[in-house]
């Protein structure tokens, strides 16, 4: 485990690590069924971003319609 406060931490070290979020993110969006319809991943950096927990996470979004731009 490493501590990344927000993707502007981020360096080529992390490589694998980043990697491995986004297939978690694939693996979890197949097992809730969403994976096929489409689904959102969303990474805030910062306050104005929406980052309220400062370290690296994604926000897996789907079951529904996403429009663009988002809000």
């Amino acid at each position: 485990k490493k501590h990344i406060s927000t993707t502007l931490d981020i360096t080529g070290e992390d490589n694998e690590l980043i990697g491995r979020l986004f297939r978690v993110a694939n693996r979890i969006a197949r097992e809730k069924g969403i994976a096929e319809r489409g689904f959102r991943l969303v990474m805030n950096t910062n306050p104005e971003a929406g980052q309220s927990v400062y370290h690296i996470h994604l926000h897996l979004l789907g079951g529904r319609p996403m429009h663009w731009p988002p809000g």
